[in-house]
């Protein structure tokens, strides 16, 4: 069973209505065979460097005796802990992989200094670092991939002998880690991404790290034979349609043994349909309470599952999409689904065009190196940060957030965004369910600087309906990047400033909250919202 899917009520009308056009235009072959045409001639460039993923475990095949082989030689060498420096596309994909197969891999997706230590701190003298990096310049990873070079040689170990770099070929990274005598897995060039789970990006470290990639690929394999035909019985099709129906995709995990698959999800539809002014917003959802659900009339709910049959049997909600299988199985239907959703949207889902500007932004802001901009007022070590028409008279971080909330429209979301170790504070994501049930309205939340390489796509390409909660922290450590004129600290403040003003310069609303001290102002943060 590599998938299921089970629709009733609306979602059902939906797919019915999409599904046979999708058909007789062959668009499930046409996907598979990598038609570039299939979403007009403005993404014909893009899409026809872009659709290798459909292939992806055939062509990753190759690569699993030479990760298991390394694998080998690594713990002959005393290595007993993979990390992994990479992220958005090369760093989710491992996650869920290896938590759901209940292997241990670190995952460094952070510039905030107390992560990185964290990170470095863990078992250094048993440890090997995958650093990914599809561009080979991706500022976060370079800088993680510099301390760790300094920290191995400190503690007398070669780092040739301990860090594997994976990228496409050609990239700055791919020559200078040759250079240095690094061991490079080269991906394939034409997979994007957040579409790469099933290429070396996402097969490398989980590989390395234990999981039986094999047993990885024949899942994605078996899916593939019912994604290839064009029938209405296409899951690819039936997803895809149901995505591209609604402006919102609530995703909730309800039993199902995949374990952090709608963070990946979020990625991939976020990046690869928030443009143009439209797009689906992934909302990442616990089991909803009826007290929340009210708000989400213009969402469609999608359940991962244990047994997608059975679950409707027993728990049927009218209108809700059940699905089940694999991980392979499901990582293949999601991405076919989501390129289907594409089609349907008439927008190319394989580019990000917004992606750049706050990346831009993050490097003036480093150059010139401004003073922060003074809080608009502090309440309880809780600095506050943000426009004059958000702000108001308010002198409370409650009234601010009631004035945030105020500012969505009907068919609003409200995005927090959480430059913060989420190591040390995991359960900031609290606050996603606390304004959620105040605001009545879907909620996502995102670590900061992660999502950048994700959902900040739809925060500037989608629908401006969105409204945006920072929350940074004033770090008690800071962390120098060897080599370069910046501090993690500084980066991690430069990629929250930055995004924030490209997010202002797109007409979205933006307040900021600092936690001057993480350790007990995130207490305060809560009660705050809470009174």
């Amino acid at each position: 069973m590599s998938f299921e899917i089970h629709l009733s009520g609306a979602a059902k009308d939906a797919v019915d209505a999409a599904v046979p056009a999708l058909v007789a235009d062959m668009v499930a072959s046409a996907i598979t065979a990598q038609n570039p045409t299939l979403w007009g001639p403005d993404a014909e460039a893009e899409a026809s460097v872009r659709l290798g993923w459909t292939e992806a475990a055939a062509i990753s095949r190759p690569l699993v005796p030479e990760i298991e082989a390394l694998r080998e030689e690594l713990r002959a060498a005393g290595v007993t802990h993979i990390a992994l420096a990479g992220m958005g596309g090369s760093s989710l994909a491992p996650e869920v992989i290896t938590n759901t197969m209940g292997v241990e891999l670190t995952v460094l997706d952070s510039t905030s200094p107390g992560q990185v230590l964290s990170a470095l701190n863990d078992r250094l003298t048993e440890t090997a670092l995958v650093v990914s990096s599809k561009s080979g310049s991706t500022v976060e990873t370079d800088s993680q991939r510099r301390i760790f070079e300094k920290a191995f040689t400190e503690a007398g170990i070669d780092p040739r002998e301990r860090i594997i770099v994976v990228t496409d070929p050609g990239s700055p990274l791919d020559g200078s880690a040759r250079e240095a005598g690094y061991r490079v897995f080269n991906a394939d060039p034409n997979v994007g991404g957040r579409y790469s789970a099933l290429t070396a990006f996402g097969l490398v470290p989980s590989g390395l790290a234990g999981v039986d990639l094999t047993e990885l690929l024949d899942e994605a394999d078996a899916a593939l034979v019912e994604l290839s035909v064009d029938e209405p019985s296409n899951p690819g099709l039936i997803l895809g349609a149901a995505m591209a129906a609604k402006s919102k995709l609530g995703i909730v995990a309800d039993g199902t043994h995949i374990v952090g698959f709608a963070d990946w999800a979020e990625q991939l539809i976020a990046e690869s349909t928030g443009k143009q002014g439209t797009g689906v917003l992934p909302v990442v959802l616990e089991p909803l309470s009826t007290e929340v659900e009210a708000g989400y009339a213009d969402t469609q709910i999608v359940r991962l599952v244990e047994n997608a049959h059975t679950h409707a049997q027993k728990h049927r909600r009218d209108g809700e999409i059940l699905v089940s299988g694999t991980l392979g199985g499901q990582m293949m239907v999601w991405e076919y689904a989501t390129v289907v959703a594409g089609r349907l949207l008439g927008i190319d889902p394989f580019d990000q065009p917004d992606v750049e500007s706050a990346k831009i932004a993050t490097r003036g802001l480093l150059d010139s190196r401004p003073e922060p901009t003074p809080a608009n007022f502090v309440e309880d070590g809780i600095e506050v940060r943000g426009p004059a028409a958000i702000l108001g008279e308010a002198t409370t971080v409650r009234e601010v957030l009631g004035n945030l909330v105020a500012a969505l429209g009907e068919d609003g979301y409200l995005a927090v965004q959480a430059y913060v170790d989420r190591v040390a504070s995991p359960q900031l994501q609290g606050v996603r369910d606390q304004l959620a049930a105040i605001s009545g309205r879907p909620v996502t939340f995102g670590w900061g600087p992660r999502f950048l390489h994700s959902t900040g796509q739809f925060h500037k390409g989608g629908p401006a309906v969105g409204v945006f909660l920072q929350i940074t922290e004033t770090a008690p450590v800071d962390l120098e990047v060897p080599d370069r004129p910046f501090t993690f600290g500084q980066l991690i403040q430069a990629q929250a400033q930055g995004d924030a003003s490209v997010l202002a310069d797109h007409g979205r609303p933006v307040v900021t909250l600092t936690l001057t001290d993480p350790a007990s102002t995130i207490e305060t943060l809560f009660a705050s919202i809470a009174r």
